[in-house]
């Protein structure tokens, strides 16, 4: 039997081996890329690789070896098209960016819209992001808000997108694919659910409440403390306060903000009802125009992959060999294409902006190399 310290000697012959012929792989790549640019040839050439797979995972025998072999060339080619797609940009070949960069987002001379009426989160988040002196409208439902930046009756929309406790808020993000507006901005507004009721009611009286659905769920350990009560869903926080004052009933309460309570002269039973004291919702500043802010440093975008092994990693492949942070993947069903059961479309969120080389070299790799890639905004 061998002794370890020289097999460990051997395996680091071939590993120097190794290393000087990937230097070597490389260089070629380069030309290959000279060539690519010289002719405007695509840098991923499926069918090619496809081949070439086959034919090297041939030269082995064994299950293991073979699928060892497709694993390590497929890396390899992956690293090549990276290297090819950096020197496609150092060649000032860049993606077309078909977005504005602007200095300021604001409200002067321009209509937004929210969900929801006076005194719900989402207003709350429009007055903080774009100050208490707007041109605002409200509507019913997230749709409604996505029609109006459609038709040109909003020139911004104020969503919410994710919940630190209830999680992400999914029909927003099919919205997002099925809508051709764009993310320019982002509010977090801190939620302090209280417990409301008419101005003569007192606790004892509460036999019914009524609040969305994500903030009952919210508050679901305060309301298991109080079984007894009926809970009643309703499209918005402030939508259950006017609900509640409307009704002129001792017995019902909404799970709203304080300013609700100021709004519609409802009376404060208890505060701070939500199970976690840190609970935030992110609000997203939509527009259906293409435009990004100096300084912007969030990427948003969704991607589709085919339904097969490895995949996914491929493609987030190109963040990480970028060097780009990614800070959130959520995955969504394909639900309006037949035969998709079980088939997702990803949203992925990274730090970066446009204008970065990094960002390009990223957004090329995922456009070329996916099903399909489509940029939701950088903000």
């Amino acid at each position: 039997m061998k002794d370890l310290l020289r097999i460990r000697e051997e395996i680091d012959q071939v590993d120097s081996e190794i290393t000087q012929l990937y230097l070597k792989r490389m260089q070629l790549t380069s030309e290959v890329a000279e060539y690519k640019i010289q002719t405007g040839k695509k840098v991923f050439d499926k069918e090619r690789e496809r081949e070439k797979l086959k034919k090297l995972s041939s030269l082995v025998s064994g299950s293991f070896l073979k699928h060892g072999i497709r694993e390590l060339f497929e890396h390899i080619m992956s690293i090549s098209r990276k290297r090819q797609y950096q020197l496609l940009t150092e060649h000032g070949i860049e993606v077309p960016n078909e977005f504005t960069e602007v200095t300021k987002i604001c409200a002067e001379g321009s209509r937004i819209v929210f969900q929801g009426v006076e005194g719900a989160y989402a207003h709350i988040a429009m007055n903080r992001y774009f100050g208490s002196e707007t041109d605002s409208f409200h509507v019913d439902s997230w749709r409604e808000a996505m029609e109006a930046l459609k038709s040109g009756r909003a020139d911004y929309a104020v969503l919410p997108i994710e919940n630190s406790t209830a999680g992400v808020v999914a029909e927003n993000y099919d919205l997002l694919v099925e809508y051709d507006h764009y993310i320019v901005g982002e509010q977090i507004i801190p939620i302090r659910h209280c417990l409301l009721g008419l101005a003569d009611a007192e606790l004892s009286d509460i036999t019914s409440v009524y609040s969305h659905p994500q903030a009952l769920a919210q508050c679901d350990r305060y309301l298991q403390t109080h079984e007894d009560w009926d809970c009643a869903t309703e499209s918005n926080t402030a939508v259950a306060a006017c609900k509640v004052k409307k009704s002129g009933k001792k017995h019902k309460a909404a799970i709203a903000s304080e300013l609700t309570a100021q709004l519609y002269g409802l009376k404060v039973l208890e505060k701070n009802i939500q199970t976690n004291s840190e609970n935030s919702t992110r609000f997203i500043i939509v527009t259906n125009k293409k435009i990004f802010l100096k300084g912007a440093a969030k990427m948003s975008i969704c991607l589709e992959v085919k339904h097969q092994s490895g995949s996914l990693y491929h493609a987030l492949s190109h963040i990480i060999y970028n060097d780009l942070n990614m800070n959130f993947i959520q995955s969504r069903p394909l639900k309006e294409r037949e035969g998709s059961n079980w088939q997702y479309r990803f949203f992925i969120d990274f730090a970066g902006s446009l204008n970065d080389s990094a960002v390009s070299n990223a957004l090329r790799g995922l456009a070329e190399e996916c099903e399909s890639m489509r940029v939701l905004g950088n903000y």
